[in-house]
């Protein structure tokens, strides 16, 4: 009886270390910020790393196929990565205090063991949120998902004239996939890409309102196909209403700022975008 009482309490510690929340040191005005590693995929991760903590961030969201630095190359970020690789990875993370906390958008197969790599990957990071749009494997990712209490967020790209069977960028599509799953499946919230499908963020945010698990949060030129990313504030996105509602919803993170532009020259740019969000009061 003692030693099944033991095991129970050592499945709910388990559980509870890989729920534990962000710290709060590695938040922005209560919100986990950082960098989606995309941002700067013109350079290698750990320059990533490196301009993510410049921004002012503390998080960062990797992505797969990112070379991992300058001296090594042939390495990448990725889930099928060597624990050496991992070791890297994690050990230039903690000489830039920062914590990888999302990682996408990646491809899961419907194979379950193909889908473990990717947890295992995420766990052993410690990473909270998987972003995909591998909507075909939901059954699959959604029960990894409980068994590493892992969220899973369905992104979503704009909407493709030339592929209608392409229906990710709409939110109400996307909250029929996860509205009767686990909560751990959710949404990944792109502002940007609903504002190239012609939507508002911010009717997009109310709409998956308590089923947002992550975000990709841009501040668009203008709301079409060529809109391109600008310091937050300064774009037609309207980020202080969607962090009011993203306030009131409870949804504190991750946010990725994902800035697709100016490649070589953003960070300043990015850095605005965390000053934005370090400055906004609700």
């Amino acid at each position: 009886m003692k030693a099944h009482l033991f095991a129970i309490l050592a499945v709910a510690t388990s559980l509870a270390s890989a729920a534990d929340p962000i710290p709060a040191d590695h938040r922005i005005n209560g919100f986990a910020l950082g960098c989606q590693a995309y941002t700067f995929n013109k350079f290698t991760a750990f320059e990533a790393i490196e301009k993510t903590a410049a921004s002012g961030a503390k998080v960062i969201e990797f992505y797969p196929g990112q070379k991992l630095s300058p001296d090594s190359p042939e390495l990448k970020v990725h889930h099928d990565a060597t624990p050496e690789t991992v070791e890297k990875i994690k050990a230039k993370l903690k000489e830039h205090g920062l914590i990888a906390v999302a990682y996408g958008v990646v491809a899961f197969p419907k194979e379950e063991a193909g889908s473990r790599k990717v947890f295992e990957f995420a766990k052993t990071l410690g990473i909270k949120v998987i972003n995909t749009e591998s909507i075909d494997a939901i059954d699959t990712f959604e029960k990894l998902a409980k068994e590493y209490d892992i969220k899973v967020g369905i992104h979503e790209h704009p909407k493709r004239e030339k592929d209608p069977n392409y229906k990710l960028w709409d939110p109400n599509f996307v909250l029929s996939l996860v509205k009767d799953r686990d909560p751990r499946i959710g949404a990944c919230a792109d502002t940007g890409h609903w504002m190239r499908s012609g939507l508002k963020p911010l009717d997009c945010v109310k709409i998956l309102k308590g089923r947002i698990v992550s975000s990709h949060l841009k501040d668009l030129s203008e709301a079409s196909l060529v809109g391109h990313d600008m310091p937050f504030g300064t774009g037609q996105s309207d980020i202080d209403a969607i962090l009011k509602e993203y306030r009131a919803q409870g949804f504190a993170g991750p946010i990725s700022i994902e800035y697709e532009y100016d490649w070589y020259e953003s960070l300043p740019q990015v850095t605005k975008c965390v000053e934005f969000v370090r400055a906004w009061k609700p």
